[in-house]
């Protein structure tokens, strides 16, 4: 999920890229914070109304599997374009950064579709406290993404540079993420797992 190249990482690589790598660290710390708005979310019982309202369940995922597909369909359409192909975006301060990396991940639909339907299926009632086993899975989430996202910002300028002087590898780079993304579209849409209660 984190190497998908969603609204964050777009986001993050072409801040990165116009206004170097502290404005795309700032920005990444906003976004941070919008994974652990999600994820507190979560773990205060949001899933629970899933889990009381099947059907709410049911259309979510479905809304997630569309919404998979598009990203799928937008990485390998003719005209398609990666997310390190640079982007114009206007010098902002650093208050302004951090605000924008946070409202691009809680706009982010693939991280609302996480969260709520995803994260619940990976919890064992078995194991004992839902609420812990949503924390832990959760923070490891928060964690790959962050360290992920980071070194995309660090080397964010260098692999724009690499793939422009190779149109090859941005294709492979684009068909991958499209069947991957894909791929998580079908098993999202044809899962039967019921929502659980992380009280």
């Amino acid at each position: 999920m984190v190497l998908t190249p969603g609204p964050n990482m777009i986001y993050l690589v072409s801040r990165s890229i116009t206004q170097g790598r502290r404005a795309g660290l700032i920005s990444l710390a906003g976004v941070f914070l919008g994974f652990s708005v999600y994820l507190t979310a979560t773990c205060l019982g949001l899933t629970a109304i899933f889990a009381y309202v099947p059907a709410a369940y049911t259309a979510l995922k479905l809304a997630g599997a569309a919404y998979l597909l598009y990203l799928a369909w937008s990485a390998i359409k003719p005209g398609g374009t990666s997310a390190f192909e640079p982007r114009e975006l206007p010098v902002e301060p650093a208050r302004r950064l951090f605000a924008m990396g946070l409202f691009t991940c809680l706009l982010n639909p693939k991280i609302a579709i996480l969260y709520m339907s995803l994260l619940p299926q990976f919890i064992d009632p078995s194991m004992g406290h839902i609420m812990l086993q949503s924390l832990v899975l959760g923070s490891a989430q928060i964690a790959v993404g962050t360290l992920v996202n980071g070194l995309i910002v660090i080397s964010a300028g260098g692999l724009a540079a690499f793939l422009a002087r190779r149109p090859v590898w941005v294709r492979v780079q684009r068909y991958f993420m499209g069947t991957v993304l894909g791929g998580m579209a079908v098993h999202l849409a044809t899962d039967r797992s019921r929502a659980l209660t992380t009280a």
